[in-house]
């Protein structure tokens, strides 16, 4: 059905404001892309400070190196803000619209830490079936060697998942895997880096590829310790980091398309912890074949869903006069011009 005359001049307008929005940038995409790489540089750069520059004597524990290194990652997070709230355009002094440029806001917590999560989950769809699969096997096990659900058995199962848990929480790996680093990286990666880009006028989807290319450079510093591991063999070592790095791509990728479509820090932050917690999603067993299935119809239902359970109406009460780091205003207007 063609437009009316004055819905078609509405309708360039908005392309014309959308096109200009993305190319007139108010950073220059030179500072945007100097900054970034900094700030990435600093972020692994500074874990060696304390021993290169300092001159501070080796941590006389491993739980010691891990806490350094936790300090080294938050001052190194912190100045990232600072160096990204004196390059963007913020207008005012006021802390709650200064932390919302990079996604800190309180508004829409539960659907910012709620979608994303199930929206990711799906793409574990095969993990989960596998480790019900494994629940079962060590159920039948249990009770064809004359175990019986019972009130103590019930209670040293409650036991032993209380010894786990406490083990779990007081682990200095946990801190690092699932509270420091996701939080650390994705302040600088995301938060920082995607309105220093997207304010210089680079185009959405080059965001969504420049973030992770920043995000493998602070994970080449785990070449050398593979590297030392492997007994100096660099071609493992090659394959080993390939794969991380690879991973980490496709992961950045979607953290990225998750913060500039919602426009808040929380919805990679809980992917991101969620990825960290179960690994590399599984895509076959040799246990059942229905794995592999299950994999499938979950990544499917992925696709379907990407879209729709990262609208930018699920997450923000006001979509219009939008600066340049809140992307997700045209984002939204380009998917709905085909539908109008």
């Amino acid at each position: 059905m063609p437009f009316p005359p004055f819905a078609s001049l509405g309708l360039l307008q908005l392309q014309q404001q959308s096109s200009a929005m993305e190319q007139d940038g108010v950073v220059s995409k030179p500072v945007a892309l100097i900054a970034c790489i900094a700030m990435a540089l600093f972020y692994v750069a500074i874990l060696y400070a304390p021993t290169v520059l300092l001159r501070l004597p080796s941590p006389s524990s491993f739980q010691t190196y891990m806490i350094r290194r936790f300090l080294c990652a938050v001052v190194s997070s912190i100045l990232s803000l600072f160096l990204s709230a004196l390059i963007l355009p913020v207008q005012t002094k006021e802390l709650r619209h200064i932390f919302g440029v990079f996604g800190i806001r309180r508004d829409h917590i539960w659907q910012a830490a709620v979608f994303p999560l199930c929206l990711t989950s799906l793409m574990y769809a095969g993990s989960m079936f596998l480790k019900c699969l494994l629940l079962l096997a060590s159920w039948r096990q249990h009770t064809s060697s004359g175990g019986a659900l019972s009130f103590d058995s019930c209670k040293c199962a409650l036991q032993r998942f209380l010894d786990w848990l406490s083990d779990f929480s007081s682990n200095v790996l946990t801190w690092r895997n699932y509270v420091v680093a996701p939080l650390t990286e994705e302040l600088v990666f995301r938060a920082c880096m995607i309105p220093l880009l997207m304010c210089g006028g680079f185009e959405t989807y080059s965001v969504i590829l420049l973030c992770p290319i920043f995000f493998s450079l602070a994970h080449l510093n785990h070449f050398v310790e593979i590297y030392t591991k492997q007994n100096y063999r660099i071609m493992k070592a090659a394959m080993i980091i390939g794969l991380q790095l690879g991973y980490t791509v496709v992961f950045g990728s979607y953290a990225s398309f998750l913060f500039i479509r919602t426009g808040h820090l929380i919805a990679p932050l809980v992917a991101h912890i969620y990825c960290n917690f179960m690994g590399l999603p599984v895509l076959h067993s040799p246990r059942s074949g229905i794995v592999s299935v299950t994999f499938i119809i979950g990544f499917l239902g992925f696709l379907w869903l990407l879209f729709p359970m990262t609208g930018p109406d699920l997450y923000n009460d006001r979509i219009d006069n939008c600066s340049c780091w809140q992307r997700y205003c045209t984002w939204r207007e380009r998917i709905r011009m085909p539908q109008m």
